[in-house]
């Protein structure tokens, strides 16, 4: 009997802790995976394989966190995906304002490039700031914002969108015309279907929605994600 109670008390507190991590974020906030179970998340400022080249302050857990309000209408646009056997990847949600003053750090040290290549081959590092890529606030921080594409449902790939997510060029702007008519399609139904949930999209950045009328519109968070 002494051993069962014991075992009781263990199971209750780790069922306490388990609930505590997804609910230990700013009221408005969830975790995005409580609300759209079977959501891909691949958070790459939680990797290295980000423009950076490393891990970026605030993200200590690949745990995708997004406003409430967000969360509801992404679970839509996943659902009519699922339709056509296609699913959501999502790449950054809600981004802490100190993983921003990360990138500024970044982009003031010209002399670390390690990514270049992948992610800004065409782009002087000095005119980041200038062209509009690295800015002192970001949309993400006020957590409705997110970058994402679409995945074939059978295989898990993403589909093609004429540039890698992440790439600053012109050829991440959603209306670039020298792609294949095949990666035109797949950036216009992304845009379809985002759009049809009440989600804009920022013109030079294929995979980057804000919700419309998002509810903290001039906050910008600094939680870690975790």
């Amino acid at each position: 009997m002494k051993f069962k109670t014991i075992i009781l008390v263990i199971c209750i507190a780790f069922f306490a802790f388990a609930s505590k991590q997804s609910q230990d974020v700013p009221k408005g906030f969830v975790y995005a995976r409580d609300i759209i179970k079977d959501l891909d998340v691949e958070l790459r400022y939680y990797t290295t394989n980000n423009f950076v080249g490393d891990t970026i302050d605030g993200y200590k857990s690949n745990r995708l966190i997004i406003t409430e309000q967000t969360a509801e209408k992404l679970k839509l646009v996943q659902e009519e995906l699922h339709q056509q056997n296609l699913c959501l990847k999502v790449y950054d949600g809600y981004r802490p304002q100190r993983a921003v003053n990360h990138f500024i750090r970044w982009a003031r040290d010209l002399n670390d490039t390690i990514n270049k290549q992948q992610f800004y081959p065409n782009v002087n590092k000095r005119n980041l700031f200038k062209a509009g890529y690295i800015a002192s606030r970001s949309g993400h921080s006020r957590g409705s914002t997110l970058d994402l594409t679409i995945t074939n449902g059978e295989t898990g790939e993403p589909l093609d969108m004429g540039s890698p997510y992440d790439f600053f060029g012109e050829q991440s702007w959603v209306d670039y015309k020298d792609i294949t008519e095949e990666q035109k399609r797949n950036r216009q139904l992304l845009q379809t279907v985002m759009l049809k949930h009440n989600f804009r999209n920022y013109p030079k950045e294929w995979w980057h929605f804000t919700l419309r009328w998002e509810p903290f519109p001039k906050t910008y968070f600094d939680f870690e994600v975790e």
